[in-house]
């Protein structure tokens, strides 16, 4: 049976900022959070990348990282991840090699195929239509570059242990299995399973992932309270379910601020659809519905994603259910 004392927990910092900030002190934030990750014993701190987003200043995933990497010691740290379809394959591998050069053996980069969220912002990207149709092809470039088989030579080539993950849903998971990559899921419990499942069943061994390798990403948070977690939480929930119909994500309020009353009926719909994915309570009951997952998913690792405003029950609210 498995059991919160043998499961793995890891952190997804997407740098959203609040009212309360400039965005400067968010992403400088960011070091703060890597530390109190590493002193709770994670197992590795990654960061996303968003662009022309409102609230969320992550644009540089990578030097996000080696900001990170450089105040804590031995924490693992990375991306989740580096959108493949806005930038060339070549300067990714540059990237994660030099990374992986000044920070050996701590480095997992995560790969995504998403594109801008706005058309404007694919065009400053230099996204056209086809951008997301060559996924695979620039996966398959970028992996030449990192093995170093490639007709031009990245550098610094890479050199010893570097985790490689793909960001994956049911589709992509097959992908992830056949280069032999390890693969992070998302989603509801239900369609991760299925997507494990097919990861598994097409995994073929490479230098990047000599075994399979499943992390499940959920929205996490403890409070005293399964009420008040909830509430921790709410605050993205509602953000997420505004910026599907405004096309705009508004920096993080607490959740007495947020103005549920204007909300149209399906943007309720979709933040409670939202919420029902998020695993909210006190320290003992999301550790037992954790280990249930582990279990029912065969997983051995969680990604805690989630931003949550209140700075100050942000350290206990992604951390208490790994003691208890």
């Amino acid at each position: 049976m498995t059991t919160v004392g043998s499961m793995r927990f890891s952190v997804l910092d997407r740098a959203a900022a609040t009212p309360a900030e400039t965005e400067a002190e968010t992403l400088r934030g960011v070091a703060e959070h890597a530390r109190h990750v590493e002193s709770l014993g994670f197992e590795r701190f990654t960061v996303a990348e968003h662009h022309g987003v409102d609230g969320i200043p992550s644009g540089q995933p990578a030097l996000l990282a080696a900001y990170a990497a450089s105040a804590t010691q031995r924490l693992r740290v990375g991306t989740a991840g580096i959108m493949v379809p806005g930038h060339p394959p070549f300067l990714i591998a540059e990237q994660v090699a030099t990374l992986a050069a000044l920070y050996p053996g701590r480095v997992d980069i995560g790969l995504g195929n998403s594109v801008g969220f706005t058309a404007p912002v694919r065009t400053a990207l230099r996204q056209d239509s086809k951008a997301r149709e060559r996924y695979g092809e620039d996966l398959g470039e970028l992996l030449g570059y990192l093995r170093g088989d490639a007709a031009v030579t990245a550098r610094p080539r890479l050199e010893g242990e570097v985790g490689l993950f793909l960001l994956a849903g049911y589709a992509s998971a097959r992908t992830a299995g056949r280069l032999g990559l390890g693969v992070m899921l998302g989603g509801p419990v239900g369609t991760q399973l299925k997507a494990a499942q097919t990861y598994r069943a097409n995994f073929q061994p490479s230098e990047f992932c000599p075994a399979p390798h499943v992390i499940s990403s959920l929205n996490i948070a403890v409070a005293e309270t399964e009420r008040k977690a909830a509430d921790l939480l709410a605050p993205e929930a509602y953000a997420q379910a505004m910026a599907q119909s405004t096309g705009r994500f508004s920096p993080l309020v607490p959740a007495v601020d947020l103005d549920l009353a204007a909300m149209t009926s399906q943007q309720r719909a979709r933040m409670r659809d939202i919420q029902a994915h998020h695993v909210v309570g006190t320290p003992r009951t999301v550790g037992r519905e954790l280990a249930a997952i582990a279990s029912q998913l065969g997983v051995e690792e969680f990604l805690v994603t989630g931003d949550i405003p209140d700075r100050a029950a942000e350290p206990r609210a992604k951390g208490s259910w790994c003691t208890n």
